[in-house]
This record gives structure tokens, sequence and C-alpha cells, in this order.
């Protein structure tokens, strides 16, 4: 069976899955990405006030300079990636696509991280005729960004080089082309809505979340759990992964020392028991420098 077949073969089932996604998934509210109401309706949601993007400038494989800052002007498509990452090899047809459509105005550019082989890479490139810049990210990048929890992960960043929006995982290209036309003010068949980030996008944010991944907050007063959350976002995980316990809740919701250690301050909250830790290392903080750890892929 050749590489082609096989290569049609999966973008067939790839395209039958998006057709299943769209008819039956998206009726739901997607968070921080598109929804469709009932009655049809395509909603695309932006941030209501963007974090401007982290700069960077770095090497791309071609021996030229991939610089954030050269982009500004241009509606920017983000997009953390690996060779080894079936999903991200199934996109980059679209994305190649997107990128030759709207050229003059979108600059999709490909960061790979957690791939070490730039000649693999460059190969990679080259067969699969992508037509952007694509460059080794580095862990100071993948961190500033807020973590990249999974692959691929996709950041939309605006002409004047504001992230207003954050894809983890496959997504239908239609949704990537709908935001892309509404940042440049082209119509589309969709209405634009906005949210506040509340470490969907940054794990700075976290602080905003009135709500976490796992943790169930309904048995608390109004002022418990304003303690409860204050402590959260001042207590470290003790996971490895740098952050705090909201943070980390947030970018990696099947961690266990968080999802133990935010139930066990649920409870002494609820009993009346805690107060706001007054001594915690974590207070004011800042998440240290550095790559999330390998347990956080």
């Amino acid at each position: 069976m050749s590489e082609i077949f096989l290569t049609c073969m999966k973008m067939a089932i790839y395209r039958f899955g998006l057709f299943l996604f769209i008819a039956v998934l998206l009726p739901r509210a997607l968070p921080g990405g598109q929804e469709q109401q009932q009655r049809g309706e395509a909603v695309i949601r932006f941030i209501r006030d963007p974090d401007p993007a982290p700069e960077f400038a770095v090497k791309g494989i071609d021996g030229s300079t991939v610089n954030l800052a050269a982009m500004r002007g241009k509606v920017v498509l983000l997009n953390f990636w690996a060779t080894w990452c079936g999903p991200c090899r199934m996109e980059v047809p679209d994305l190649v696509e997107l990128q030759k459509k709207y050229q003059d105005r979108l600059q999709v550019i490909g960061l790979v991280i957690d791939d070490t082989d730039e000649d693999a890479v460059r190969k990679f490139a080259k067969r699969y005729s992508i037509n952007y810049p694509v460059a080794m990210a580095t862990d100071e990048m993948r961190f500033q960004f807020g973590g990249v929890p999974a692959l691929p992960t996709s950041f939309i960043i605006d002409a004047q080089s504001r992230v207003v929006q954050k894809h983890i995982g496959l997504r239908d290209p239609e949704l990537y082309e709908m935001e892309v036309r509404a940042l440049l003010g082209l119509p589309i068949s969709a209405r634009v809505e906005t949210f506040e980030d509340t470490g969907e996008i940054f794990l700075k944010h976290a602080n905003r979340a009135s709500e976490l991944p796992g943790v169930d907050m309904t048995r608390l007063t109004p002022a418990q759990k304003t303690v409860a959350l204050h402590r959260m976002n001042e207590d470290a995980c003790t996971c490895g992964c740098q952050y705090t316990l909201a943070q980390c809740r947030i970018y990696d919701s099947a961690c266990r020392v968080s999802r133990e250690r935010t139930a066990k301050i649920v409870a002494e909250c609820a009993s009346g028991a805690s107060t706001p830790n007054q001594n915690s290392p974590n207070q004011n903080a800042v998440p240290a420098q550095g790559a999330p750890p390998a347990s956080h892929p």
C-alpha cells in the first residue's frame, strides 16, 4: 500500500471526523472557541482585553530570522507542533492553503517543540510544501506563551500583535479562516463575541477565574469560595510544574497533586478552618521562568 494512498485515507478519515464534529458536537459550547447555537448561528469568540503577544526572534530552519515584531500589521496564526504528532501533520495542508489564500495579510508561523531533529523537520517541510516560516521553539518561548499542554496548539494574534484566541488540538480549518477574516475586517457568516481570559489563554490570569477544572466549590459560601480561590492562587503546586495550584488545574486537569491539594483546601474552607495563607512562599509571585516539566506533555 503506497504512502500516497495512506495519506489520502488519513485525510478522508479526518474530513469525515470534521463532518461528525460539526454535525453533532458544535451545537454545544466549545470553551474559548467556536459555538453553534440551536438556531444554527455560528459564533466565534475573541478575548475582550487581549494581552500583547510575547516577542521572540529565532532562527528558522531555512536560516532566516523568524521575528514576531516583523509581522506587526498582519494577522498571525502561531502554531506549536511536532513532526511526530499525528494531528499536527493532518492540519499542515490546511495551514498551507490558508497561508496561500491570505498571503498578503496573514502570516502562519510554525514553532516546533519536543522535536530536536532539525534535519527531519526541514525534510518534512519540503515534502509537504510548507509555505510559511518554521523554527525550532525554545523552552522559554513555550513557557512565555502560557505553557503548551498538548499538540497542536495555535495562538491567533491580531494586527496589533495581541493574542486574541488560543486553540488546543486539531480544529476545523473553517474556524481558523473565519477568525482570520473577522480580524481582517472581511465578511463572515458568524457572530463575533468577546470573553475575559481567566487562564484559558495565559495562565497568569488564573486569578480571575471563579471556577477551576475538577474543583467542586458548590458547598462553599461566597466568602469561603473567595478564601479558597485566594489560597489556590497563592500556593504553589508541588508536582514540579512551577505553577500555582489554580494554574496547574487549568494547565493539567489530570494532575493528581493539584486535584488533591485543592480538594483539601475546599474541605478546610467548608469547615471554617481555613484562612488565607499569610506565610505562603508563593504570595504575589509569578511562575518561575523555565520550561514545564516532562510530566506535563
